[in-house]
């Protein structure tokens, strides 16, 4: 019997892949339907790009050449030309996973994983048009407020639908998982990186955190039908070895602890 295929959770990177060969997004283009929600966002965001400069750069988290860039591209959001998600994002976790270089299967597989949260789009897969953009889950647009709050319900209602029968795999950093309540009785994997001090405790990973998690991604693709304790056999690129004692197990989360040697 194949495999229940689990449902992998990715943020978006600020780091994306300018032009594209797809037309503008339209409404019925992606494949979560939430385009009632992505336009409030969109009609938001214009709003915002009507701001003052201060304004805008305290909204994108940007200033000058790059804020310029970025308001002209939220301007320009429904007209610009689109690529696939899994092109257009091209920050650390994009770059560690490096899509082109799996095999035909584990694309097929990866194409059915990932969803990948975004404060513009609510939630996207890997073959979605996406134009270039930038806007923060932690950002606040007028009238919708702070979007991972905003995003909430819908986004609930979503990814609950998306995962019936499935594991989920939440590599998801704060601001992004705090747009989503995930469903009480189902499977969830949280990751954790850890280093361990001099003096034997344990420290998250913070600068390499992304690379990590995109070298995870790949093996879950690789291996669709892994459980935390599979790790402990599975070699990270970066050293680093799933530690039962580690992690903990709250109701049906698993908080994974990946532990650097």
């Amino acid at each position: 019997m194949a495999a229940t295929l689990p449902l992998i959770l990715l943020p978006p990177s600020e780091g994306k892949a300018l032009g594209g060969t797809g037309g503008p997004w339209t409404p019925r283009s992606m494949a979560i339907d939430l385009d009632d929600q992505r336009r409030k966002v969109i009609a938001a965001l214009a709003t915002a790009m009507r701001g003052t400069e201060a304004e805008r750069a305290k909204l994108l988290g940007v200033t000058g050449r790059s804020l310029a860039d970025a308001s002209a591209a939220d301007r320009r959001v429904t007209k610009s030309p689109t690529l696939p998600a899994i092109e257009r994002y091209t920050g650390v976790l994009y770059d560690a996973l490096d899509h082109r270089s799996l095999t035909p299967a584990e694309r097929q597989r990866l194409a059915k994983c990932v969803v990948i949260v975004s404060g513009l789009w609510g939630a996207v897969v890997p073959a979605d048009p996406v134009p270039t953009y930038r806007l923060k889950m932690s950002a606040s647009l007028p009238k919708l407020g702070k979007l991972s709050n905003w995003w909430r319900e819908p986004l609930t209602d979503a990814l609950t639908g998306l995962a019936r029968g499935r594991p989920i795999w939440n590599l998801l950093p704060k601001e992004h998982d705090a747009a989503w309540a995930p469903p009480a009785a189902r499977e969830q994997y949280v990751v954790r990186f850890l280093d361990r001090r001099p003096n034997g405790s344990l420290v998250a990973v913070s600068h390499d955190n992304k690379l990590l998690k995109g070298a995870l991604v790949r093996h879950l693709v690789a291996r669709p039908d892994a459980t935390p304790a599979d790790l402990a056999r599975w070699k990270h690129p970066g050293g680093y070895r799933y530690s039962a004692r580690a992690s903990e197990r709250d109701g049906a989360t698993t908080v994974v602890a990946m532990v650097g040697r």
